[in-house]
């Protein structure tokens, strides 16, 4: 496992699993708040719920050469107009430019992580994104995801963020140009840990999958 401290390439980058010259990477933008300027805490519980994800991204790419990184937060919330964790999501991307070049990536982001990705997925290297229950307030621009992969999974259930939000920002992301899927899950409600392993593996497929088919 390689690890970099927050000082090296980005703030907002920790590459969890890495190669000398990745192919291709993924990267895990959590969940948070609404609101809240607040720093997130040591112990920041919808970062470590991304943690399976990177191990099962990491399994199941094999010894394929694909990194696999985190974003981090300088604040817990989105906070409005602010869109703080789509700005910290901006910086992951420059980081990951910086210290391994263009290479193609995906966004895996769960909850707020999920409204990042969406939001930043317009970025050059950036071919798709699989957003895990994620939060798409009705409205969100979708103009930018031309062209992009994206899988929005939700279990009906969650009743922190709503799965009819999803299916809505699919339709309008197709209608866009975005190749758009809604992915219903079976058990897991917005916090994922009922039938965890299937958010896993299913993220991970799609993740790796979106790799394999974007052209050299």
């Amino acid at each position: 496992m390689t690890v970099l401290p927050r000082s090296a390439a980005s703030p907002a980058l920790l590459v969890r699993y890495g190669a000398e010259a990745p192919a291709g990477a993924v990267l895990l933008l959590h969940g948070g708040r609404a609101d809240g300027l607040e720093a997130p805490p040591f112990l920041n519980l919808p970062a470590l719920r991304m943690r399976p994800f990177a191990e099962a991204v990491r399994r199941a790419a094999g010894g394929r050469a694909v990194l696999v990184a985190e974003g981090r937060y300088r604040h817990r919330g989105w906070n409005g107009e602010r869109a703080d964790a789509a700005r910290d999501a901006e910086t992951a991307l420059a980081g990951l430019r910086t210290r391994f070049g263009e290479i193609p990536v995906v966004l895996v982001g769960h909850s707020m992580g999920g409204r990042a990705a969406l939001a930043v997925a317009g970025d050059p290297a950036v071919r798709g994104v699989v957003a895990l229950a994620p939060w798409c307030p009705p409205g969100e621009p979708v103009a930018h995801l031309a062209g992009r992969r994206l899988h929005l999974l939700h279990d009906e259930t969650d009743r922190v963020t709503a799965a009819r939000d999803s299916w809505a920002f699919v339709t309008r992301a197709r209608e866009a140009g975005a190749d758009a899927t809604g992915v219903p899950m079976p058990v897991g409600g917005h916090t994922m840990l009922r039938g965890a392993r299937l958010w896993h593996r299913r993220a991970a497929a799609l993740a790796l999958e979106i790799l394999a088919t974007t052209p050299a």
